[in-house]
């Protein structure tokens, strides 16, 4: 049987005593990680309960499937219902569930198989829990937007439609990720409810490849302070130097090519219009301001000197970390400068 997210919550609030195994497995691991943990604490919310919960290896379940046998036909000393979790549950273990399950009583005890890293729909584990009665599915695959708005609906949050959007490209795939950024988001607003775009640029840290973008709208709009403090965390994070300089003069790039349109009669809106691809919604009024601030002559004084830097960070014994600071510090300083 195959669960949706709803078929999971709803097992969790009431289960199917019908289902005796849940096989959860996927690309994102925290998702994983996350379902294995609500599936387990719906059975026994206490997790380091030594009577009720069992958490065993795959690995040596293959080689020993009587110990599952015994775990999963125990029963507590002080009553309940047990669950037992198979970390890294493989195809090896197949054909020993099946026939666990088989020869096992109804006790209610509860089976959570967290797949191993190489499953997918044609596994013969997914294959067996998919056409069982007694057993369920859940696939678990990279965080999408609807994922990250229904986790932000259940701690009691609403959103602008552009904070989410923002919120979304800021976000990884995998959801312990996401649930450690949505907790410190939600913790920073407090009483208040609405989350809005300035909230998620303040705290959200950036997961995605946009912090490159921060550095250079920062200094392109002549805030030196922030272009240096993002990019110092840029270059923490162990990204090379240089990259900022090659993302900055693409950048220039499609200033140039509106100014040009401008130039020829278009509107900001029109010439806009024409890139491939789209300026991202939340960057269209800072890349505006830019536009007026940054002239065809300034533009072409900014290439030269992102030329100038590359070359030298190929060419020089300067480290390649400070020639890229410093012209980070030019083009902001070119940025307050009229002209």
């Amino acid at each position: 049987m195959i669960f949706k997210s709803v078929q999971v919550d709803n097992f969790i609030k009431k289960p199917d005593e019908k289902i005796r195994a849940v096989l959860v497995y996927g690309s994102n691991d925290g998702l994983v990680r996350d379902t294995v943990k609500r599936l387990a604490k719906s059975v026994c919310p206490d997790l380091n309960d030594a009577f009720r919960v069992a958490e065993l290896a795959g690995d040596v379940l293959a080689a020993d499937i009587g110990t599952l046998y015994g775990e999963f036909n125990g029963q507590s000393l002080i009553g309940g219902r047990r669950v037992v979790i198979v970390n890294d549950a493989g195809n090896d273990l197949t054909k020993g569930i099946r026939k666990m399950l088989d020869e096992s009583p109804v006790t209610g005890n509860l089976l959570l198989l967290s797949g191993a890293g190489n499953l997918n729909k044609k596994s013969s584990l997914v294959k067996l829990a998919t056409e069982s009665d007694d057993m369920a599915v859940f696939a678990c695959y990279e965080d999408k937007n609807e994922d990250v708005c229904s986790v932000l609906r259940s701690m009691g949050l609403t959103f602008e439609p552009a904070a989410v959007q923002l919120l979304c490209s800021r976000l990884s795939g995998d959801r312990m990720v996401n649930l450690n950024e949505l907790e410190k988001l939600a913790t920073y607003m407090g009483t208040a409810k609405n989350v809005t775009t300035a909230d998620v640029v303040k705290i959200i840290s950036d997961a995605s490849d946009s912090s490159a973008e921060d550095i250079y709208y920062a200094a392109l709009e002549g805030d030196k302070a922030s272009a240096l403090a993002f990019y110092t965390r840029y270059i923490n994070e162990g990204n090379e130097p240089v990259a900022v300089v090659r993302a900055l003069m693409y950048h220039l790039m499609k200033l140039l090519a509106c100014r040009a349109g401008m130039e020829n009669g278009e509107s900001v809106d029109q010439s806009m219009q024409k890139l491939v691809p789209q300026i991202i919604f939340y960057r269209k009024d800072a890349f505006k301001r830019q536009l007026a601030v940054w002239s065809r002559e300034k533009l072409l004084r900014a290439f030269e000197m992102l030329y100038g830097a590359e070359k030298d960070c190929k060419t020089t014994n300067m480290p390649t970390a400070e020639i890229v600071s410093m012209t980070l510090l030019r083009i902001s300083a070119a940025a307050k400068r009229p002209g």
